[in-house]
């Protein structure tokens, strides 16, 4: 096993080539998610936090609010005014504030259907599923959406909009 040599926590620099790269903590996709920013040059290697597409994924049960951590995440990346951004996934982009834009807004409209989904009853997350994303839960696609929903009704949880009955449901505070 190879040992790191040191934590990548927030305000460590990483020197390289082109000079050092600041550690940005972004927790939400993953609790322990870090992005590298290279002032610079206005680089930003974003892993999985800003995508070259409006994706959506939050680890559930490791945190008490990964939906929360991810927006506030969305914010320090926006504040840092990325000129091009290195994603986990796809390719490069200029756009990272239309990209943490685009998030935001992506999970202002779920939150809002869980908030509907729950407006008239009482309901399990399995229930809230097909209202949130217009589909039906299937094998396929099981995991992800549950593991997504069960973020949003935590979120919405801990800012005391819902609130969890007996028998795994939630209903308007």
């Amino acid at each position: 096993m190879l040992e790191p040599n040191r934590a990548l926590v927030a305000g460590v620099e990483v020197e390289s080539d082109l000079g050092a790269w600041v550690v940005y903590e972004t927790p939400g996709h993953a609790p322990s998610h870090v992005c590298l920013f290279q002032p610079e040059r206005r680089l930003l290697i974003s892993g999985d936090h800003l995508l070259g597409r409006i994706s959506l994924y939050y680890d559930y049960g490791w945190t008490p609010d990964p939906v929360g951590e991810f927006l506030r995440s969305l914010d320090v990346v926006d504040e840092l005014d990325a000129r091009l951004c290195l994603s986990g996934h796809g390719r490069p982009f200029v756009d990272a504030h239309g990209h943490a834009e685009g998030n935001r807004t992506l999970v202002g409209e779920r939150l809002a259907a869980v908030r509907r989904a729950v407006a008239p009853e009482a309901r399990t997350a399995v229930e809230i599923v097909p209202v949130v994303y217009g589909e039906p839960l299937t094998d396929a696609n099981a995991a992800w959406r549950l593991s997504e929903t069960l973020c949003y009704l935590r979120h919405l949880e801990v800012r005391g909009e819902l609130v969890r009955t007996e028998g795994e449901r939630w209903r308007a505070a």
